[in-house]
């Protein structure tokens, strides 16, 4: 056999190999699930508006139509002072947000956002996961983005039992700071692992919170569906008060993406 005949069947055996690529790279994920904000209306198949409630992020949430705009490709989600866009609605101030809750969720895979954030005194805009079933926080939150304020940072988070009740919230660190360009467009991103959570700003893994071996309660109840939550908050304990005269604020989501791995 001549080399050139001997370098062929190398070649082809090689060929005939299957790849392996290393958990979370790009060639071990599918796009699964998209939103590119097309037309001018939200697509009530895959979002809702989410309502008003106690906790202080819901206080001021409404469904009023002037908070929600889709055109050119962007959702924009508004904050503002209630200076009678609603009369009938005691609130002083108003905001928008939608999640998939009931419509889509994930429970491994990876999920990025791409969104602006203008600045305010007390604003708090947030792209988060929460479960479909469970109570809060045995169940566990995920926290991609939180923008306070005038921040050229956001906050990437996990919320369990472990941490919050328990108050394990350094073994190992539940929260870390992420740079952004605080003028324009970043892409959020968060991957979901069976053994850690993985955030990341712009393409680039900023903070990572592992399972680790522990006989506390709770430190890592993810791998259950979770939905997506995207919403211009204004005012709450940890932000603080508005500045009326620095409203309104907008949220811009330019798309949503999903990836799930083909192999599980």
């Amino acid at each position: 056999m001549n080399k050139r005949n001997a370098l062929l069947i190398i070649i082809l055996y090689l060929l005939s190999i299957p790849v392996v690529f290393a958990r979370g790279g790009k060639n071990d994920y599918e796009l699964v699930w998209k939103e590119n904000f097309r037309g001018n209306v939200i697509d009530t198949d895959k979002w809702s508006k989410i309502p008003r409630g106690k906790p202080d992020w819901k206080r001021y949430m409404s469904d009023h139509e002037s908070l929600y705009e889709v055109r050119k490709g962007k959702l924009i989600l508004h904050g503002t002072v209630n200076d009678g866009i609603a009369p009938n609605d005691t609130a002083r101030y108003l905001t928008g947000g939608i999640y998939t809750k009931g419509k889509f969720s994930i429970r491994y895979g990876k999920l990025e956002v791409k969104a602006k954030l203008e600045a305010a005194q007390g604003a708090w805009p947030a792209i988060w996961m929460l479960p479909e079933k469970g109570e809060w926080p045995r169940s566990g939150e995920i926290d991609i983005m939180e923008r306070l304020n005038h921040d050229d940072f956001v906050y990437q988070t996990v919320h369990t039992y472990y941490t919050h009740v328990l108050n394990e919230k350094q073994n190992p660190p539940h929260t870390a700071k992420a740079e952004i360009d605080s003028n324009g467009y970043n892409i959020y991103g968060v991957e979901i692992l069976p053994d850690k959570i993985v955030f990341s700003v712009n393409g680039k893994a900023t903070h990572t919170y592992p399972k680790i071996n522990t006989d506390k309660e709770g430190q890592f109840p993810f791998g259950t569906p979770y939905y997506i939550l995207i919403d211009m908050q204004i005012e709450g304990a940890w932000v603080g008060k508005a500045n009326p005269k620095e409203l309104p604020v907008r949220m811009m989501i330019d798309w949503v993406k999903v990836y799930e791995f083909v192999d599980l």
